[in-house]
């Protein structure tokens, strides 16, 4: 990684304002955290932190409050909750104050009386719309609040913010945090130099929200699995009929013209040779396999990979030694038709020895269904983020951290 990390400078006595992805679910009045997976993913670089006596300053949006202070999405009910996670974690108490606003006097005076090995969680910087305006004058207030800024939201990082990317003209050195660091780590190898073969998995439901990652891939891979609602457009550039599946009519040519790329390049792109047919979209409806060199019935459409797709599959990661997958193989919501996702799932967690990466909210939820998150080597936190990183886009929350 070529930029500085929170290892790579003394954070004692010092003000360092980290940027977390406290961006939790709550409760439908805002009371209660129903899932702290973002907390406890950036526990580590607190941790680090605070065994360096630095004075830790925290801030996070959360939700969609429009600009202005709204109840239900204040970080509030985090404080108890990181209070508990970091007792547990460092085995001893440690002081989390909450300070009412992420800017102004009151937050002003908080942060200068903070203490060596203490925390204070700054309230939801969306409640200002100077946040996501990236405003020079909000950013400056936010950056007078320390002396060092850490990112360690990677799910931001993809966004040109006061708090991701405006703060750090006005606060040096930035550095990345723990997580942060791992995310750029794990997504830049993969890119810049995967151990062969590569192979991606993309799935999900349209062309049009990954065609820019497909095309990024196929100057990299040497197998680029298609699996998901996008297969059936390509079946359709193919000549196959498709039924009642879902298809991008506009992008057809587009899909036509990926597998000749890929072709031209010498990449396998591999699409399901049979899938799942159903004659409505619902968890209990008929189905049927279906073989797809041949037409699909007019009334029915493709949920799920079939059998002799998932073994094709399995067989191509067994062999990969660097696996990217992003997107589920059918409609995962569905119980009956997510047979094909939980199976991708289970195959790439038992190569082990490749180096498996796993982007985007469906594929970690069958990776933690399937019971094998520990078997994977990087599960990325960021959906937005880890897409446009495997797109090769430059990310502002990234590109404005202090080089080495």
């Amino acid at each position: 990684m070529s930029k500085l990390s929170i290892r790579d400078i003394d954070l004692k006595n010092k003000r360092v304002f980290i940027r977390v992805d406290f961006n939790v679910p709550l409760t439908e009045d805002g009371s209660t955290i129903t899932d702290d997976t973002r907390i406890v993913a950036t526990l580590p670089t607190i941790e680090y932190a605070l065994r360096h006596h630095a004075k830790v300053i925290l801030a996070s949006h959360l939700g969609r409050p429009k600009g202005k202070p709204n109840p239900k999405y204040s970080l509030r009910p985090v404080v108890d909750r990181l209070r508990e996670l970091l007792d547990k974690k460092i085995g001893d108490s440690i002081n989390v104050a909450f300070a009412p606003d992420c800017i102004g006097e009151i937050a002003e005076e908080m942060s200068r009386q903070l203490e060596s090995r203490q925390v204070l969680l700054l309230e939801n910087l969306r409640y200002h719309a100077e946040e996501e305006a990236n405003d020079p004058e909000f950013s400056k207030k936010l950056a007078s609040l320390a002396e060092v800024y850490c990112n360690d939201a990677f799910g931001s990082a993809h966004r040109a913010h006061a708090s991701t990317e405006g703060i750090t003209h006005f606060l040096k050195p930035a550095v990345a945090g723990l997580l942060m660091e791992k995310e750029i780590t794990y997504l830049g190898k993969a890119l810049e130099a995967p151990e062969k073969p590569f192979v991606a998995i993309i799935g999900g439901s349209k062309i049009s929200g990954k065609i820019d990652v497909i095309q990024n891939l196929l100057e990299k891979v040497d197998t680029l699995v298609i699996v998901g609602g996008m297969a059936y457009t390509f079946y359709r550039s193919k000549g196959v009929a498709t039924g009642k599946s879902l298809v991008e009519e506009d992008k057809i040519d587009l899909a036509k013209q990926t597998l000749e790329k890929a072709s031209a390049k010498g990449v396998n792109i591999l699409l399901p040779v049979d899938n799942i047919l159903a004659d409505s979209f619902s968890n209990d409806a008929k189905t049927q396999p279906w073989d797809t060199s041949k037409d699909f019935p007019a009334d029915w459409q493709g949920l799920d990979i079939g059998p002799k797709s998932v073994a094709t599959i399995e067989d191509v990661v067994s062999r990969a030694r660097t696996i990217v997958w992003n997107g589920p193989a059918g409609v995962f919501e569905f119980p009956n038709f997510a047979k094909g996702t939980n199976a991708i799932a289970r195959a790439v967690a038992g190569n082990k020895a490749a180096t498996s990466i796993i982007g985007g909210g469906d594929s970690v939820s069958a990776i933690n269904q399937a019971g094998v998150a520990d078997q994977i080597t990087h599960i990325s936190t960021g959906g937005g983020a880890s897409l446009e990183f495997l797109e090769g886009k430059k990310l502002p929350g990234v590109e404005a951290l202090t080089e080495k």
